[in-house]
């Protein structure tokens, strides 16, 4: 190996660099040893021919060699110095494709791309509320006297079931509001809803055992049934809701039933009381329990509010599930679990094991906003709220989509579903180019839990979009539902009549 013409080549490719000359020559020997050009073993010139042929001092040289001895870079004798024998930061020159994915296990290679935080915001973007409608200055002032209120011992872990003047707070407003028949004992707090569906599915089931999901279903139960090894049957969904079969009852019977009673997930029905009774005493006679996922129960627009499931019969044979990230703010973190009497001693055991618990401040405002009666004042101006946005959203899509979708889902909860009259259309692909106009809407098939449901559009949230902003979104929205609607006619998926979209 050349050393002059390999340090002249580095230090013209270096030479905006103000470097001394004895770092330049360091420098360039030390990247060389790194890179495997100058290879373990190979005899370095002389620092007195090296200095003369570089017409260097000779000290700068030597300022060089002993830098890289000191770094273990190479190796002194009485024969000169010599290359020592490291790791070459060599590069492969094509990576394998695999190697990205490679240590993942299936479940998590086979995660699909979340949206980020800017995405989560807008038009029609589901689950999150009117951020900018929530009393956040009267929050703080709970926060801080909350915080004031520590003592030293609250610094330590919590509660693992959460903090007891909590739990007695959620007990008496689920009593009152949703007809929930519990005391505080039954209350576990939880981070939100996913964790309180973990804890179920591996407190409640065994590996093996069969778990109902509705379909199209919420993919995070799916995905927290699949880790608990739960084998998922996925169970049809109508305009009434869960709707299994004697035959679902007879061949597939379930150990579990999720389901989202009060504003189906994605599609928003609502369960007919008829069918709330009925699968109570089906699950009852099977030995199965009902998981009720009331998730946005507090925003009912049509008619009078159905009470939970859990407190319509005598010991209802199930859990229910409720969080603060819809009513309040998602970042809040809360949720909680109500369990039946003979699982309090378990649920209480289980937490004690495997959750710490903390965030005591924030848990001690919760209560307060609770029983201050800020939390159900709160409420009543978001229902307010979110019924004009609601209509606003309802009224343009039947003026520039009725002729091709139509609403569903709309008298409950934060968002609708509109589902396309041509069952065939392509709502993921509708879905992606919406998303290309700025317009955020969920493709209702990408919630299918065991193959094709048959419902097949688009999943709207409306409750951050301003009712004076839906006419002109759902324009933008309607221009390309409309288009993927012609060019599906026209490749022969079907005849599809549509008004343009003025």
């Amino acid at each position: 190996m050349d050393l002059s013409l390999l340090i002249t080549g580095y230090a013209a490719q270096h030479s905006h660099r103000s470097w001394p000359r004895q770092r330049m020559l360091h420098e360039c020997l030390r990247a060389a040893i790194r890179n495997g050009t100058l290879a373990a073993g190979t005899r370095l010139a002389a620092s007195r021919a090296l200095a003369e042929e570089l017409g260097l001092a000779r000290n700068t040289v030597l300022y060089a060699y002993e830098q890289l001895a000191s770094e273990g870079f190479v190796t002194t004798d009485r024969r000169g110095t010599v290359v020592a024998t490291i790791a070459a930061e060599r590069k492969p020159s094509s990576p394998p494709r695999a190697s990205a994915r490679a240590g993942l296990s299936q479940r998590a290679r086979g995660l699909r791309s979340l949206p980020g935080p800017a995405e989560m915001m807008g038009a029609f973007v589901p689950g999150v509320p009117a951020l900018d409608h929530f009393p956040l200055t009267l929050w703080r002032r709970m926060l801080e006297r909350a915080l004031r209120s520590l003592t030293v011992a609250q610094l330590n872990y919590g509660d693992p079931a959460g903090e007891p003047q909590l739990r007695e707070a959620i007990a008496d407003h689920l009593r009152a509001a949703r007809g929930v028949v519990c005391d505080a004992g039954q209350v576990f707090i939880t981070d939100g809803t996913q964790s309180s569906l973990d804890l179920c599915m591996h407190a409640l089931a065994d590996a093996g055992d069969t778990i109902w999901i509705e379909s199209p279903g919420y993919g995070g139960a799916l995905a927290a049934s699949r880790a608990a090894g739960l084998n998922v049957a996925g169970i049809e969904v109508d305009d009434d809701g869960i709707a299994p079969t004697s035959q679902d009852w007879l061949l597939r019977p379930p150990r579990l039933i999720y389901t989202t009673p009060s504003h189906q997930y994605p599609v928003g029905s609502v369960l007919s009381l008829r069918r709330r009774l009925a699968l109570i005493e089906a699950a009852r006679g099977a030995g199965a329990l009902i998981i009720e996922d009331d998730y946005d129960s507090e925003f009912r627009h049509d008619g009078a509010p159905l009470s939970a499931m859990q407190g319509l019969a005598p010991d209802a044979p199930g859990v229910y599930l409720g969080t603060f990230s819809k009513t309040m703010f998602p970042s809040l973190r809360i949720g909680f679990v109500v369990v039946p009497p003979a699982l309090e001693v378990a649920f209480a055991l289980m937490r004690a094991q495997s959750h710490a618990a903390g965030r005591v401040a924030e848990q001690l405002a919760l209560a307060e906003f609770l029983r201050s009666g800020q939390f159900a004042l709160h409420v009543r101006r978001m229902r307010r709220l979110y019924r004009q946005r609601r209509d606003a959203l309802v009224a343009a899509l039947d003026r520039h989509l009725g002729s091709v979708a139509t609403v569903h889902g709309g008298s409950a909860g934060m968002h609708l579903a509109l589902r396309f009259r041509d069952g065939a259309m392509d709502d993921v692909a509708v879905s992606a180019r919406a998303l290309e106009h700025g317009i955020v809407v969920n493709a209702l098939s990408r919630h299918d839990t065991h193959g094709a449901s048959g419902w097949r559009g688009l999943m709207l949230g409306y409750a951050q979009v301003p009712a004076e902003n839906m006419d002109e979104l759902v324009k933008r929205l309607a221009a390309v539902v409309h288009l993927a609607a012609f060019e599906h006619g026209r490749a022969g998926g079907g005849v599809t009549k549509s008004r343009r979209a003025d």
